[in-house]
C-alpha cells in the first residue's frame, strides 16, 4: 500500500499579499529610490554608448582619414604624430579610445613602430588592439609574432604565428603564418617541428604560393636536422 502522503502546510495568499503591501508601503521611499537609480543607470549607459560614443566615433573617423594617408605613402612619423594640423594616430587612439577608431588607431601604431624597428613599442600598442574581424585580427596577431621575433623572443613568436594561423583559417594568412611559425622552429632548431609545420601547408594549402614551393624548406629542414 502506498505510503500517505502527509499535507502540505497551506499558504494563506490573502496574508502573503497583506505582508507584500505592508512592506512595500513602509520601504517605498527606499524602493523608489532603488528604482530611479536603476532607471539612470541604464539611460545613462545607453545615452554614453549612442550618444557619446557615437558622437565621438565620428570626429574620431574624421581624423583618422589624413593620418591613414601618411601610413600609405610610409610617412610614418606623420602618421603616428600628425602634421600640425591634423592628428596622428597617437592623438587619436589617446583621444578617442573608447571608440572603434580609437581601438583601430592602436593597431596602426604598432604598424607604424614595427616598420620604424621600435619593436617593444610595437608590441605595447599592438596588444592593445582588440578585434573580433577575421581579416585584422590574425594580422595584428602576427604582427606580434613579428615584432617579438625581432626581440629574441622566438617562443612567443611561434605561439602568436600559430594562433594567428587558427584565427580565421584561409589560403592567404594561414600558410603564410605556419611558415613563419616553422621558420622560427628551425631557428630554434627544432626542425621536426618544423617539418610537421611546412608539411601541413604541403597538404591544405598546396595551391598558394607558400604551398607551391614548400618542398625546398622541407627538404632544407630535414637535412639540417638530418630527419
Amino acid at each position: 500500500m502506498a505510503k500517505k502522503i502527509e499535507d502540505e502546510p497551506i499558504v494563506d495568499v490573502a496574508e502573503a499579499f497583506s505582508k507584500t503591501e505592508l512592506y512595500i508601503e513602509q520601504n517605498k521611499k527606499s524602493l523608489m529610490m532603488i528604482a530611479g537609480a536603476i532607471i539612470v543607470l541604464v539611460g545613462g549607459y545607453f545615452a554614453y554608448k549612442y550618444w557619446y560614443v557615437a558622437g565621438e566615433e565620428t570626429k574620431a573617423r574624421t581624423e583618422m582619414f589624413k593620418a591613414e594617408q601618411y601610413f600609405e605613402k610610409d610617412s610614418l612619423n606623420k602618421a603616428i604624430n600628425g602634421d600640425g594640423v591634423a592628428s596622428g594616430f597617437l592623438q587619436i587612439a589617446n583621444d578617442y579610445s573608447v571608440t572603434p577608431s580609437g581601438n583601430l588607431a592602436e593597431y596602426y601604431l604598432g604598424l607604424c613602430y614595427l616598420k620604424q624597428g621600435k619593436f617593444e613599442d610595437a608590441l605595447t600598442h599592438l596588444k592593445s588592439f582588440s578585434s573580433k574581424d577575421q581579416i585584422v585580427a590574425p594580422l595584428a596577431t602576427a604582427a606580434i609574432g613579428d615584432a617579438n621575433m625581432e626581440l629574441g623572443k622566438t617562443d612567443e613568436a611561434i605561439t602568436y604565428y600559430l594562433k594567428a594561423a587558427e584565427q580565421n583559417s584561409n589560403n592567404f594568412d594561414t600558410p603564410i603564418c605556419l611558415k613563419k611559425a616553422a621558420m622560427a622552429n628551425e631557428e630554434k632548431g627544432n626542425y621536426a617541428d618544423a617539418v610537421k609545420l611546412y608539411e601541413r601547408i604541403k597538404n591544405e594549402f598546396s595551391e598558394t604560393t607558400e604551398g607551391r614551393e614548400i618542398d625546398k624548406y622541407i627538404a632544407r629542414a630535414k637535412t639540417l636536422g638530418n630527419l
